[in-house]
């Protein structure tokens, strides 16, 4: 849309213009949209027009016109305008009736890119300004033949047109509700017309709220910069606008009647996308300071900062500077609106929760700048940027001290007091580098088991949605099933060392591998084959939940249950795995050691303890244990044995957690 709205504003302006010097002037822009119907019944853009009766094409305005980049004021796209048309449309054709020295002239060009244009290195085409006799003020800017046959055109109607314009040129309209020209759209189907709608001062949203406030000058002294008692009026218009309308929170200086696109100063309370109760906010900011500060570059304002001031020699005697601008009207809209402080104050609680959770230290938070608008994404990027910095001080410092160290000379007399200090240097920096590493191994692990937590209080959304999910769940976060790598696994939840094994997820217990070499029997005996497949069962295609080779002859069995399940009801079903493992395996793997971990969290200990077994209680550390039993070998080979342990979810989860914090003190210790 941005070509036409370029030619929108163009008419805003050219109205402006011609206001000036027009008594009882009534500006007008009138949009003429029209379609054609498609063979399957759809619409297709065929044209766009935008005529106005502002000041018109005279020769200024055309030379304007014909200046990429212009800066001066006028009109508003910088002379990039005509590029936005020629790569949106196949042609725009300007007709032009204006007045210049007392007579009226009519100008007509095309701006395009068809290949008649470029091979003449050009892509405006006068055909001719001449004098005519009627008095007429008038410029048509027509667009027709799109380029890309983008949808955005062809589904345009009145209505959606409008909204179009009203969303983009809101601040606009709100500041200029008062005087706006007369602006009306019309959609033709072919010719026949099939609706119109206009743009009145009923659709453009009230003042919700005013205020003022006064800001002090400063003026340089040889003592430096100092406040005056002199004082300046900023006025604030405040406008609530619904969120379909306003798409994002504004706070914009307005200067001259015009509201300035990009002016330099930030709304601190709210982000661009807050809304409050389905609304947004617009505030406009308006004082004379701010006419007096305009320049003749477009949307450009002359007011310093208080660093400028003090280094620019040639600045004013005395000046108010941007940031109380900002500081001192922010200030004035937390007092207008109460309930946006609270979306500040959640904001702040939001970025503590973020710092908790990633393991954020203050000292970085305060040598970075966040803005409101800032998401949780370029916040941590900012963290991140930072330690990255001080990690490359803290290499360079290193690499310094190395390169002393070796260029230390046994012979000096100062010998001992310089390897000293090269050795504190060390000292002091490796520690520092170890501690960002360590946040973010810790912080990783803090958010699994904070995720292990929720799992198991069921608050995730697809526990909601999907029922007997959990088990699933918990088994993907310690160890994603069909992975055969446990270092990339959470299973340093159960034990530390686990994820320093060989191991799998899931695996068909024919299919298993270690080392790429297939751990189970390609051919079994006519018993062995009978049992395999007896009672209606295919043994070969069990799959354990977890299997872990932590060395030569030892194998680690875990299953998971759901936590509403029973767990001492599959009591029995990891000794069959290690059964099963220890009987059917190629020769070469000889597994007799076995440990075995069954983790659920209804457990109840009379059950596990009256089963017909050996398990015991730990009264000390919350799980039931089985002492070492025979694994029994078939056919000639020797029994192995398997300790067993049977645990709670949230016993792992407790000590998980305490050695998370011991990390956690490791580096507050660092941090001091």
């Amino acid at each position: 849309m941005q070509p036409v709205f370029e030619a929108f504003t163009n008419a805003l302006e050219a109205i402006k213009i011609k206001s000036k010097g027009a008594k009882g002037y009534k500006g007008e822009i009138k949009i003429s949209l029209v379609a054609k119907e498609r063979i399957d019944g759809g619409k297709e853009f065929e044209s766009l027009s935008i005529t106005d009766n502002g000041i018109g094409f005279n020769d200024q305005e055309f030379q304007r016109f014909n200046t990429f980049k212009l800066t001066t004021k006028g009109f508003k796209n910088l002379g990039s305008g005509r590029i936005q048309y020629v790569h949106f449309f196949q042609s725009a054709t300007v007709d032009s009736y204006f007045e210049s020295e007392k007579k009226f002239w009519h100008r007509n060009f095309v701006v395009s890119k068809r290949e008649e244009f470029l091979r003449l290195n050009a892509i405006v085409k006068h055909r001719f300004c001449n004098e005519i006799e009627t008095e007429l003020n008038e410029t048509t800017i027509k667009f027709e033949g799109l380029i890309d046959n983008s949808n955005v055109y062809n589904e345009l109607n009145e209505m959606v047109l409008k909204q179009k314009l009203l969303e983009r040129y809101l601040p606009y309209l709100c500041h200029n509700s008062n005087k706006l020209p007369k602006i009306s759209i019309e959609f033709y189907e072919q010719t026949e017309l099939k609706g119109t709608a206009t743009i009145s001062k009923s659709d453009i949203p009230p003042i919700d709220k005013k205020d003022k406030i006064s800001i002090n000058y400063y003026h340089k002294t040889a003592k430096g910069i100092e406040k005056k008692d002199e004082k300046e009026n900023f006025f604030i218009e405040a406008f609530k606008i619904e969120q379909s309308l306003l798409n994002e929170n504004k706070l914009n200086l307005v200067s001259k009647n015009e509201v300035i696109e990009d002016s330099a100063i930030l709304l601190e309370s709210l982000s661009q996308h807050d809304q409050i109760k389905g609304y947004k906010y617009l505030f406009l900011v308006s004082s004379d300071f701010i006419d007096a500060r305009d320049t003749n570059l477009r949307g450009e304002l002359n007011i310093l900062n208080r660093d400028s001031f003090y280094k620019d020699a040639f600045s004013n005697d005395s000046e108010i500077f941007i940031e109380d601008i900002q500081s001192e009207v922010n200030s004035k809209i937390n007092e207008m609106y109460p309930e946006i402080e609270n979306v500040k104050r959640k904001h702040a609680e939001d970025f503590e929760k973020l710092k908790e959770m990633f393991l954020l230290d203050d000292e970085t938070a305060e040598s970075i700048t966040i803005s409101i608008n800032d998401s949780e994404t370029d916040i941590l990027k900012k963290f991140y940027e930072a330690e990255a910095k001080k990690e490359a001080a803290i290499d360079a410092t290193l690499k310094k001290s190395m390169d002393n160290l070796n260029n230390l000379d046994t012979r000096s007399p100062n010998y001992d007091e310089e390897l000293k200090k090269e050795i504190n240097i060390l000292v002091n920096a490796i520690p520092l580098q170890n501690k960002l590493a360590l946040t973010h191994y810790v912080a990783r692990r803090k958010l699994i088991l904070d995720l292990f937590d929720k799992i198991l209080m069921r608050e995730l959304n697809v526990q909601q949605q999907k029922e007997n999910y959990d088990e699933a769940l918990i088994h993907n976060l310690l160890f994603q099933k069909g992975s055969t790598d446990a270092s990339d696994s959470d299973l340093w939840m159960i034990n530390e060392d686990f994820i320093y094994f060989k191991g799998s997820s899931e695996k068909r217990l024919s299919k298993l591998e270690i080392d790429g070499k297939p751990v189970f029997k390609k051919s079994f005996s006519d018993e062995e084959e009978r049992y395999l497949s007896s009672l209606g069962e295919d043994r070969k295609i069990k799959r354990p939940d977890v299997l872990l080779f932590p060395e030569e002859g030892k194998c680690i069995i875990i299953e998971f249950k759901a936590p509403h399940v029973n767990a001492s009801d599959h009591l029995t079903q990891i000794d069959k795995y290690a059964n099963f493992i220890r009987n059917y395996t190629e020769d070469e793997f000889q597994i007799t050691t076995f440990y075995g971990y069954l983790l659920g969290e209804n457990i109840e200990p009379r059950d596990v303890l009256g089963a017909v077994s050996r398990y015991e209680q730990s009264y000390q550390f919350d799980y039931l244990f089985r002492p070492s039993e025979n694994v029994i070998g078939f056919d000639g080979r020797t029994n192995g044995s398997i300790y067993s342990e049977v645990i709670k979810y949230s016993t792992l989860l407790q000590r998980a957690r305490q050695r998370n914090k011991i990390f956690i003190n490791k580096l507050n210790q660092i941090r001091k």
